[in-house]
Order: structure tokens, then C-alpha cells, then sequence
């Protein structure tokens, strides 16, 4: 059933009446942005992450993703998208200080791929850990290849305070634990987020088009913007679309996240990383002393399970995020829906921010009912919609089992976004919350202001594909911060940081000398 909107604004003003507004302005925000290092030729770096940035695998701001290319950029939690984003300038900065002729793509689509052996996968030195995340990496390019691995995206990381939560939970009147009710309704902005979250490729989808060495040699299904360049006219998101890395199997293998409750979550996750596939075990585990995979089953571990926004617990050391789910519960969402900003140099804006931070608020408050076969049926197919087709004339989504234009749903929701994006602008006197929902209204009545229309408009303009696009706006955003050096105090914290991250992996491989097989053995026979 559709969300109901009344219920947020009914809902904001109980609290408000209640409690101090400034509880709800305190939220916690937290970005995760993939960057692909390219080479001068924008081709796939074959280098080795660089040792300046530390260790991949200890690090707490500079990591790698699936490949030792793709590089993953990471803020601590911060108070406000502002504090966020300044941090992730940061980090830019001192990684383009070390990266040489090499330099950031700006877009999540990748370009000049010479097929999958020219994609290196991650490495995190001999320790146990760091043998299995290389080892999962290897899985992930058998079941789904390389090259679908190196697409990049920014995750969006939210929680409301403690205090703000402990007001809530007293106003609720709930008898359970607070932790169960923070988790409960976690679960509901999942479910809500899921529901509208099409709007996220419609008014920030970059990904309209695609190098053709993407698909190496295999057949687009899209029609040619030009020789190199594959398309779709109205696309926003490819990325987030059929030809991007989802769960396009799920079908097949009977298997599908149930978001009913964060223990039927769990429930249908650790199921499909306990049940064997037949179409895995053709790969084989472990072929000649040397793992293909951590296991031939429907999922190697959670994180392989793809979704637009995931519940987050707080892990400790090597333990599982669904074991640290059911022991701590949920402490944050990870919204992932989110494509690299290629007009801006941080790959997000502070106009992003403050939009998503006001809808996932919204979500938060709207009364979330469970999500039936029928509605899951239609997010999923509003979703490919959008990412395919989000700016075609007259479009229409399902809502509740008839079609309406995605037009007059965006509005709709936007309307409901009014009220907290006030709230949040009252906390300064500013009006940011307010003048991003307004440029979003602009989106939906203009759908050439959107980014992959943008993007479209500027190739055509300029009389170049994807890769010329994406090479010059890679190139431009390096001149941007290598024109804006760190201060002295600044580097020497990230060097020191760099240091003890090298310094820790150290002393990780010299106190394992434990059995690979029965490190991976122990570390899925974990229980809650």
C-alpha cells in the first residue's frame, strides 16, 4: 500500500509538540564515495594502490572496493552533510597529492576496459582477513564478472541522534527495549525509502550513457549515441538500471530480501548464504589449492546481496553483519542509490545533502506497513522505469495496483517534504533544506534541468561521447584540487593515520598463523 503522507506531518507535529525540534536537527551523516583511478588515457590504473594511502585493508578513510583501482573514500560520521562533505574535500585532496599522473574518473560508468584480466581485483596483504575479502572479490567477478565490478557509486549514511531516539521511543510509549524500537522503525524508513526511492536516479541518476567497451564485445540492447557510446534518450541511472549490478538472479535462485522486520531480514539473508546454488557450484570453491569463491552458495556473504539502502549495525572486529544485527541491532541506513556527480568535484553537492537528509527523515516518520508481493513487484518495476526511461513525457510508475504519472507522484511527495525541510532550516536561520526542495520541484516540472539530461545536452553541445565527457570532467575536477593544497597540519594527519593503518595490518599478519580454510570454516559458523 502506498505511504501514507498525513501520517509524517501528524506524526512531526505530536513530537514537536513534545520534544525540543533541535533533537530532530542533530542527525548523523556519513559518505562512502568510489573513485576509479585511471590512467592518463583514462584506461583502468594496473598500478598497486598506492602505499602513501596506507593500508587497504586497516584504514579508516582510504580503502579499496571490488578492484585495487577502485579506490572507496570514507567519512567518519559527521554532524551534518556540511562537516561530511568538508572531510570528503579533504580526503580528495591528499589523495591526489599522491596519485602522480594518475587521476580520479568523475563518473560511476567506467571507460577503456581491455576486458576482464585488465580489471586487477583488491588485495589486502596474507592475513586471514585480508585473504578472504580478496577471495569474496574473486567470487564476484566468477558469478557476475570484472567489469560489472568497477562501476562507482556514493553512499549516503543517516541516523538521528541518541537523544532524538530516546524522545521517540518515550513518546511511542513502546514497552520494548529502545534498541528494538529504533530497529523496528529503521525498518519502516527502509520499507518507505524503497517505495519512492525512484525519485533518487530521477533527480540525481548521472549515468544516462555508457563507453562501449562496457560491455566487451557483448550486445547493449541500446541504441548508439555515437561510435563508442551506447544510450538511452529519457535513461537516468544505467547504472541503477538492467545493465548495472543487481540481483538480476534473485528470481531464478527463489531468493529476496524480506524487509517485514529486521529479524525476517535476517532471516532471508543468512538462508540464501546457507543454501548451496547449482549454478555456483559449476565455478567450484577451491580448484587446485586456489579459492574461486568463499562458497558455492546462493550468497557468499551479506554484502553480496545488492539493494538501493541496507540496514547498518556497528561490527566488531570479524563479525558478521547479520550476527551483529541480531546482537546490536540497527544503528544507521546506507542509502546506495546514488550516482558519482559529474559536475562536481566531490561526485556529490551540498544540494544532495540536504535533500536526502529531508526525505529519509520524511520516511522516518511516514506510518510504514509491510510491503506485499504485489507492491515488491512494482517498486522493483518503478525502479528500472526510472532508471531506463525516468524523463520520457508522461511516464507512469504503479502505486497500489494502478498507474499514475511520475510527475504528480514526485510532487506529492516533495509537498510532503515541505514541513522538514523547515524544520531543518530552522535550526540555523537558513533556508538550504528549503531552496534544495525547490530546486527538485525544478527537476520534476523540468526534466532537461535533471543530471543525465545535462549530461546528454553537453556531448551533443560538444560533439563527444561518453569518454571525451568523462575524461574531461575527471581531468577538470584534478586541476580543482590540485589547486587547493592541504594545510601542513592537515596532511600530517592523514600521514600519521596512513602510518598507523600500515602499522596495524602489520601487527595483524604477524599474529595469524591460523588455517585459511578454518578461518573461513569459523568465521560463518558465528552465531548470535
Amino acid at each position: 500500500m502506498p505511504i501514507a503522507y498525513s501520517s509524517a506531518l501528524h506524526r512531526l507535529k505530536t513530537f514537536l509538540t513534545h520534544s525540543d525540534a533541535r533533537l530532530l536537527r542533530g542527525n548523523v551523516i556519513g559518505l562512502e564515495k568510489e573513485a576509479l583511478r585511471v590512467q592518463s588515457d583514462g584506461g583502468i590504473s594496473r598500478a598497486p594502490h598506492p602505499a602513501a594511502f596506507g593500508s587497504a585493508l586497516t584504514h579508516p578513510y582510504i580503502t579499496t572496493d571490488y578492484s585495487e583501482a577502485l579506490l572507496e573514500l570514507i567519512t567518519p560520521p559527521s554532524h551534518g552533510g556540511s562537516q561530511a562533505l568538508e572531510f570528503l574535500c579533504d580526503i580528495h585532496r591528499y589523495v591526489y597529492e599522491g596519485l602522480g599522473e594518475e587521476y580520479l574518473w568523475a563518473t560511476s560508468m567506467p571507460c577503456v576496459l581491455s576486458g576482464e584480466a585488465g580489471i586487477p581485483i583488491a588485495e589486502y596483504g596474507h592475513s586471514n582477513p585480508g585473504r578472504m575479502k580478496h577471495i569474496y572479490r574473486v567470487g564476484l567477478g566468477h558469478r557476475y564478472g570484472r567489469v560489472m565490478q568497477v562501476i562507482a557509486g556514493v553512499h549516503f549514511n543517516f541516523s538521528i541522534s541518541d537523544e532524538a531516539w530516546q524522545a521517540l521511543h518515550a513518546l511511542d510509549g513502546e514497552r520494548g527495549t529502545l534498541q528494538n524500537f529504533m530497529s523496528a522503525r529503521y525498518m519502516g524508513l527502509i520499507r518507505n525509502l524503497q517505495r519512492i526511492g525512484w525519485l533518487v536516479p530521477y533527480l540525481f541518476g548521472a549515468s544516462p550513457a555508457v563507453c562501449e567497451s562496457f560491455f566487451a564485445g557483448r550486445s547493449s540492447g541500446l541504441p548508439r549515441f555515437d561510435e563508442h557510446t551506447y544510450y538511452e534518450p529519457y535513461a537516468t541511472s544505467l547504472r541503477m538500471g538492467d545493465i548495472g549490478y543487481t540481483n538480476a538472479k534473485e528470481g531464478e535462485s527463489g531468493i529476496k530480501a524480506n524487509y517485514d522486520s529486521l529479524a525476517a531480514y535476517i532471516d532471508s539473508l543468512e538462508c540464501a548464504i546457507s543454501t548451496p546454488s547449482a549454478r555456483y557450484a559449476r565455478i567450484g570453491v577451491k580448484v587446485n589449492g586456489e579459492y574461486r569463491q568463499l562458497n558455492d552458495h546462493i550468497l557468499q556473504i551479506e554484502n553480496e546481496y545488492y539493494s538501493t539502502i541496507r540496514p547498518k549495525p556497528l561490527p566488531q572486529d570479524d563479525e558478521r553483519p547479520t550476527v551483529a544485527l541480531r546482537r546490536r541491532g540497527i544503528r544507521y541506513v546506507e542509502l546506495r542509490s546514488l550516482d558519482i556527480n559529474a559536475f562536481d568535484p566531490l561526485g556529490v553537492s551540498h544540494e544532495q545533502l540536504h535533500f536526502l537528509e529531508a526525505l529519509l527523515l520524511f520516511c522516518l516518520f511516514a506510518e510504514s506497513p509491510t510491503i506485499s508481493a504485489a507492491e515488491r513487484e512494482a517498486i522493483d518495476l518503478n525502479f528500472v522505469r526510472v532508471a531506463h526511461r525516468g524523463r520520457e513525457p508522461g511516464l507512469e510508475l504503479q502505486e497500489n495496483g494502478a498507474e499514475r504519472t511520475l510527475t504528480d507522484w514526485a510532487n506529492e511527495v516533495l509537498d510532503a517534504m515541505q514541513n522538514f525541510c523547515e524544520l531543518l532550516d530552522d535550526g540555523d536561520g537558513g533556508s538550504a533544506y528549503c531552496r534544495s526542495l525547490a530546486q527538485q520541484r525544478d527537476k520534476v516540472g523540468d526534466p532537461d534541468s535533471t543530471p543525465s539530461a545535462r549530461m546528454l545536452a553537453e556531448m551533443r553541445t560538444r560533439g563527444e561521447g561518453f569518454h571525451a565527457f568523462a575524461r574531461r570532467q575527471s581531468q577538470a575536477h584534478r586541476d580543482f584540487f590540485l589547486a587547493r593544497p592541504l594545510a601542513p597540519e592537515r596532511r600530517a594527519e592523514f600521514e600519521a593515520v596512513a602510518r598507523q593503518s600500515l602499522e596495524r595490518q602489520q601487527a595483524i599478519e604477524a599474529a595469524d598463523d591460523g588455517d585459511l580454510d578454518a578461518y573461513i570454516e569459523a568465521y560463518f559458523a558465528q552465531q548470535a
